[in-house]
């Protein structure tokens, strides 16, 4: 599932969307887009009931994202950016995007207050909807953590990203067990770019394996609870950690926005 950022914009007014188009790339190199998790296997029926496909158009996967409750999603900032709420249909209860359980419209798009100052900082959004959730087998919310992110913990990521770079999304979710990266070791991994701060952790299994295009936004869970936010990677797989949004490092400005509170912790 290696991820690049890329968003999608006013081609909708011409054209449909090409499905699967948003995930960051790594600083140095260009910033285009990345899609499924790569070297992943496809998930269980019901597995992941919090994960939704983010639509532009109903039947066009763009991102993925995690319910956090009835009325509110978290995804990735770069997956909504460029988008009004008419142009992102959230679908939920489903293992294939292209067969929504159901499908909620979107209210309001809540951008952190720092979004990409610097550049791939806080990269996070919250997206409220128009109507609640109706909860099933199929659909729940996942629970926000407790603590941090512990060395030695297994973090699953789920996505319905290309497993090539700038491919198709994948028909059917898929899941990926990744290893947690300290922080101090990523960094220097990616030498010591400004594009990585406290606000990201990552992920890495080995080569071969990781979140690609379309798996954007998407959640990584650990222990039952959403530990990350896919953001950015080299697409796709290639030996290297993927770098996500540290969900605990964010958790006083989530439960600021869903009380209504406009107040930007950062």
């Amino acid at each position: 599932m290696k991820l690049l950022r890329l968003s999608l914009l006013l081609l909708l007014v011409v054209k449909p969307p090409n499905p699967c188009q948003s995930k960051r790339l790594v600083g140095p190199f260009s910033a285009g887009p990345s899609g499924r998790i790569k070297g992943g296997e496809e998930a269980e029926v019901g597995f992941a009931p919090y994960q939704v496909s983010l639509q532009p158009i109903v039947g066009y996967h763009n991102c993925g994202g995690a319910i956090l409750n009835e009325n509110w999603i978290i995804t990735a900032g770069h997956c909504v950016e460029n988008f009004v709420p008419a142009l992102v249909n959230v679908v939920t209860g489903t293992n294939k995007w292209a067969e929504p359980g159901a499908v909620y419209y979107t209210a309001e798009i809540h951008m952190h207050c720092m979004y990409d100052k610097p550049y791939m900082h806080n990269d996070i959004a919250l997206v409220k909807l128009t109507q609640n959730i109706t909860f099933n087998e199929l659909t729940q919310p996942i629970a926000l953590p407790i603590r941090p992110v512990q060395p030695g913990e297994e973090i699953v990521l789920t996505g319905w990203g290309a497993d090539v770079p700038y491919g198709s999304a994948l028909e059917d979710l898929q899941k990926l067990t990744m290893g947690f990266v300290p922080f101090n070791e990523c960094f220097e991994t990616f030498n010591r770019t400004s594009n990585m701060g406290v606000g990201h952790i990552c992920t890495f299994s080995r080569e071969g394996e990781g979140s690609c295009h379309g798996d954007s936004g998407g959640p990584l869970v650990s222990n039952g609870r959403l530990v990350g936010v896919v953001n950015w990677g080299r697409p796709c797989g290639v030996g290297l950690p993927d770098v996500q949004a540290n969900v605990y490092y964010y958790l006083d400005w989530i439960r600021s926005k869903i009380s209504g509170n406009d107040k930007c912790y950062y």
